[in-house]
């Protein structure tokens, strides 16, 4: 493995697999390496359990669930997962990973927009979401679904996981330098702090009717999370407008489909992150999936004009947006090499060049 400090791309994902370094249950879909991360799929049962939990530094996974299970539940010929539930279910892929590679996870896009709480664990861990440099075992995926009931099966992909070596975040310095290269968000005063750049919402609206976002409806059906364009929009989601007053007030609990002001550009040769929650900027919560690949809304690979879908939950009180306030920061990271595929390039990437957009699995309007 190079010892240069970045992230893994798409060919060294690859190589870990035929190294041994990662492991699978079956063969890997066609599409399930990313040009920067890895899909991970639903092993065959999901483990409904008390609460959610952390293994701590002296135990399994295994070891918690021994003691917190309520019931186990078969997934292999599709199962309903309900809201207000949590639920652990072992992953078909597991690690060996060297000494020199750690790892992080992230709920993918899709999941986000459905607003699917998903967190990755590792036995030992004290963190969600993280691997640290050498672990070897396997990994256990906690689903929270909390607005709408969903049909999952064996070999769904609601996460994803990214490697890398060493430190390869970009520091302010250098980050504003790539931006006047290459234009990362499209503002004329671009606000890079606390190590992001950062974005702001838009409320203005789009279209002739002002259509500014969704706000997700209660006790509705169930949506399969692997069926496209299988659901009606106005069954699931109450579409928001703009009257004029460029605002919104969030309210407790509920969860909104959002989109940013700025068009977004990753490079091929970086990726970047959305910070999930800043309490700098106010109340809320934005965006769970936070991983944007290389070549998102990058020219060559049809993405011009890509702008950032928010997935935005206020916390204990109700919370007023405006209209070009910054919600949130994207941190950039260099990758190991460029990847043999970008974001949108023939990958059948689903949010390449959009706007305000739902998940892929509700037909357009």
């Amino acid at each position: 493995m190079s010892s240069k400090s970045g992230i893994l791309a798409d060919r060294a994902i690859g190589a870990l697999f035929g190294s041994g370094r990662l492991f699978s249950q079956a063969m890997l879909d066609a599409d399930q390496i990313q040009p920067a991360s890895l899909d991970l799929r639903l092993g065959a049962k999901a483990i409904r359990v008390r609460a959610s939990f952390m293994p701590g530094r002296a135990h399994t996974v295994a070891e918690k669930l021994s003691r917190l299970t309520l019931h186990e539940i078969d997934l292999t010929q599709g199962a309903v997962l309900e809201t207000g539930c949590v639920y652990i279910v072992p992953l078909m892929e597991s690690l060996d990973l060297p000494a020199d590679i750690s790892a992080s996870a992230n709920p993918k896009s899709s999941t986000g927009r459905l607003d699917i709480f998903t967190r990755v664990m590792v036995d030992y861990a004290q963190e969600f979401d993280k691997v640290p440099a050498g672990y070897r075992g396997p990994l256990y995926l906690e689903i929270s679904p909390r607005t709408f009931p969903i049909i999952v099966r064996r070999g769904s992909r609601l996460s994803q996981i990214r490697f890398r070596t060493g430190h390869a975040v970009l520091a302010e310095a250098e980050l504003m330098d790539l931006h006047k290269a290459e234009t990362l968000v499209a503002s004329e005063m671009p606000n890079v702090s606390g190590g992001g750049i950062a974005l702001s919402i838009d409320l203005k609206g789009s279209g002739s009717d002002g259509l500014i976002g969704y706000r997700g409806k209660h006790h509705t059906s169930v949506i399969d999370v692997d069926r496209k364009a299988a659901h009606d929009v106005l069954d699931f989601w109450e579409p928001l407008y703009s009257r004029g007053r460029d605002e919104l007030i969030l309210d407790p609990d509920e969860f909104y489909i959002l989109v940013s002001n700025e068009a977004v550009h990753v490079p091929p040769l970086y990726a970047a992150e959305m910070t999930p929650y800043d309490p700098l900027v106010g109340e809320f919560r934005v965006h769970y999936a936070g991983f944007f690949d290389p070549g998102f809304g990058h020219v060559e690979a049809g993405g011009a004009g890509s702008k950032a879908v928010l997935e935005v939950r206020s916390h204990e009180v109700p919370f007023i947006l405006e209209h070009g306030q910054v919600i949130g920061r994207l941190v950039y990271e260099h990758m190991q090499e460029r990847p043999e595929g970008l974001y949108g390039s023939g990958l059948g990437s689903n949010y390449q060049a959009q706007g305000l957009k739902l998940s892929k699995h509700f037909r357009p309007a």
